[in-house]
């Protein structure tokens, strides 16, 4: 359902855990619940698609379309964005750029961006930019399973599945066994 744990790009070393935030159980009802504000905001599924941004944005999507696909019966189309050619920082960070999947049209449907961890909101910034060059939705919408705040664009998640203040020296990892606050620890040369 969810990625393995990843490091973003502005991060060097090994994650560690320092408090375990929601469980799998948790998560699964978090998505359950957005699932539900999405039907009830969208009025059904007739034009929604999911695009997950990757990599941790992508099993977020698919578990949002696995729980309206519970709820409604219905399937919804679900893609990935990369954003690395986006990013406002482009040039200063190495980039790892993974594949944008978006086989279906975007004109005129109700585009829901899903995200792991919304901080700074500059990577939903490029992923705007990403979705409008295939077409010009109803709407654009974001859903998140964490919003940690710090946010540097006036970016506002519509679907959220828990706010977790942080300081910006935490981390927040979103994996399949749950979401957990903690630091990265740089690993010692050898």
């Amino acid at each position: 359902m969810i990625a393995e744990p990843r490091l973003t790009r502005a991060s060097t070393g090994r994650f560690e855990a320092r408090t375990q935030v929601l469980t799998s159980d948790d998560v699964a009802r978090a998505t359950r619940r957005m699932a539900h504000e999405i039907l009830e905001r969208n009025h059904g599924l007739t034009d929604v698609v999911l695009i997950g941004l990757e990599r941790g944005g992508v099993p977020i999507a698919q578990a949002l379309a696995e729980a309206l696909q519970s709820i409604e019966d219905v399937e919804v189309p679900v893609g990935s964005v990369d954003v690395s050619f986006y990013r406002d920082d482009i040039g200063s960070v190495a980039l790892l750029p993974e594949v944008t999947k978006i086989d279906f049209p975007v004109d005129n449907r109700d585009v829901i961006l899903c995200d792991d961890v919304l901080y700074t909101g500059r990577t939903v910034r490029a992923a705007l930019d990403a979705v409008t060059d295939f077409g010009r939705p109803s709407s654009i919408q974001l859903a998140v399973m964490v919003d940690r705040g710090h946010r540097e664009l006036p970016i506002r998640p519509d679907y959220i599945g828990k706010n977790l203040p942080t300081s910006r020296g935490e981390m927040v990892r979103v994996s399949p066994d749950g979401v957990d606050l903690g630091v990265v620890v740089p690993e010692e040369a050898e």
